[in-house]
């Protein structure tokens, strides 16, 4: 074990997913030891970032005892083992609060195993804890959270990015390698790019949503965020595949993602992006930030010369997504939640004396202003006198908007856009909701048609805040999405937040 006392917590904790599990199995690290430099790097951290909700300390070093037993004895270990593992905390891990970062669940504890975290178990993973979130996954900015807001490492005045936004801090400084998060309408993508990491959405069915507490039923999927893209393969050939418990859920077999990374690997005297046709929504983009802008259209030139053809995609309907999305999202959202009632679980207000109080307090207390709002938005598009004009309309323009991907998709490989139209703002920006629902524009399309999609960091604003440019694909070639990922990935610029400098000049605020 001499070789493992020249590796400090510093640099285990940069390592990836991949890194970690190569350097356990080979006995240059022991699961102890990678316990431990987390778990000092999120008490060091954590009181700045509040990234995360629940802290599994007890379970996480118990797992690493166990896994450095196995060891001991020889015992064949998974592909995880002695990987960190984040979860937001809207999806269910067996014995730990599920609080969804709302009052209304804050003692709930789930009493059962979600599919993705099962599968992630199973390969022996340690789940280092439960992060925090825009409330029951309403929200892109963290504010929505009643356990506090989450911080940005590379500016800690500035939004991480929401709903996963527990999730993408804790990535992008490096309190866990890999994260888990949700993606309703771009909640796991706004975020990466927000904080210079990877945020993969996969295919809507690919990945299993058992276990997830529902937001759009028709929306969410559960995608990996990191901070090395290597590991979003790994994670996504562990976790996605058929699943019986969910009847949303492709039957389908999990495909090999690092294999594919093997197979671009290989040398080659043709330019990187040779034969790759990127389809570009240009007369979409048009009003985009100049910032953004400029970053955007110089990566393309580049990719031009690495031998990409770029291609203009008419995609001109994507400028309704958002109106669809919200009329969407909100009426699936407020079915989803009429089970929050105070009956079965969670928030049971005192107050109340009779059954009609009952719904009426416990709602009242338990829910917060953002989730209220979505849920009287909902109600509305659903009334009888409403249903034809906004629910009934927005379903037909989603199925519109899907066919117009498909379109698209006939004349290139993949299509690229930023992943927001502008890098993280101040959570004191004066901005009204309508910007707020707009900074989706690029994501929530991708949602409503059921499509892969991946933000990968591809370089700074003028403030030295991260952007992200996103990479989507055709239905269920999630596979060959990584694959580019992978080919366009070097080519970007990318860097590390300057964490260490920020906390301690940052106010620490609870």
């Amino acid at each position: 074990m001499n070789q493992s006392k020249a590796i400090s917590n510093e640099e285990i904790t940069s390592f990836g997913a991949v890194q970690l599990n190569t350097l356990f199995k080979s006995g240059k690290l022991s699961a102890i030891q990678i316990a431990t430099a987390f778990i000092e790097r999120i008490k060091t951290l954590e009181p700045s970032l509040n990234a995360f909700i629940t802290l599994s300390e007890e379970s996480f070093f118990k797992k690493a005892h166990e896994l450095d037993f196995r060891k001991s004895q020889g015992e064949e270990l998974g592909s995880f083992a002695a990987v960190p593992v984040g979860v937001k905390d809207n999806i269910c891990v067996s014995g730990e609060k599920l609080t969804c970062a709302s009052k209304f669940l804050e003692n709930y504890v789930a009493p059962y195993e979600s599919t993705v975290t099962q599968r992630l178990l199973d390969e022996d993973a340690m789940l280092i804890g439960k992060l925090n979130m825009d409330e029951f996954g309403m929200g892109s900015n963290m504010k929505n959270s009643a356990y506090g807001i989450s911080r940005n490492p590379w500016n800690l005045d500035r939004t991480p990015g929401g709903s996963s936004g527990g999730s993408s801090s804790a990535v992008a400084a490096r309190l866990c390698p890999i994260a888990l998060g949700t993606d309703t309408g771009g909640s796991i993508r706004q975020p990466a790019s927000f904080c210079g990491i990877y945020g993969f959405k996969p295919s809507y069915g690919s990945v299993s949503r058992w276990g997830v507490v529902a937001f759009g039923s028709s929306l969410d999927q559960i995608g990996p965020l990191a901070h090395r893209i290597e590991d979003i393969g790994l994670c996504m050939q562990v976790i996605s595949g058929s699943c019986t418990k969910d009847s949303t859920c492709i039957d389908r077999p999990a495909q090999q993602y690092l294999r594919a990374q093997d197979q671009t690997s290989t040398t080659s005297e043709e330019p990187p992006l040779a034969n790759m046709r990127i389809g570009v929504p240009h007369h979409f983009l048009e009003r985009l930030n100049p910032d953004t802008k400029e970053v955007f259209y110089r990566h393309l030139e580049l990719f031009e010369q690495q031998g990409a053809q770029v291609i203009d995609v008419p995609l001109d309907i994507l400028k309704h997504s958002i109106a669809v999305y919200y009329i969407i999202a909100c009426a699936e959202a407020s079915t989803n939640l009429s089970r929050f009632d105070g009956v079965r679980y969670g928030k049971r207000s005192p107050k109340a004396e009779n059954l009609q109080e009952l719904y009426k307090f416990s709602k009242e207390e338990g829910f917060g202003y953002e989730v209220k709002k979505r849920i009287l938005l909902g109600n509305y598009c659903l009334a009888s006198e409403h249903q034809d004009a906004f629910f009934k309309k927005a379903q037909k323009v989603r199925k519109m908007i899907h066919q117009h991907y498909l379109n698209a998709f006939e004349e290139c490989d993949f299509i690229i856009t930023p992943t927001t139209p502008s890098g993280a703002y101040e959570f004191d920006a004066q901005m009204d909701p309508l910007q707020v629902y707009l900074a989706d524009i690029y994501t929530s399309p991708i949602n409503l048609a059921g499509l892969p999609s991946i933000s990968i960091p591809a370089g700074f604003d003028k403030e030295n805040m991260p952007l992200g440019l996103q990479i989507t694909a055709a239905p269920f070639k999630d596979k060959e999405l990584f694959q580019a990922a992978l080919a366009i990935d070097p080519l970007c610029e990318k860097s590390t937040p300057p964490l260490n400098k920020l906390v301690k000049q940052a106010k620490i605020k609870k």
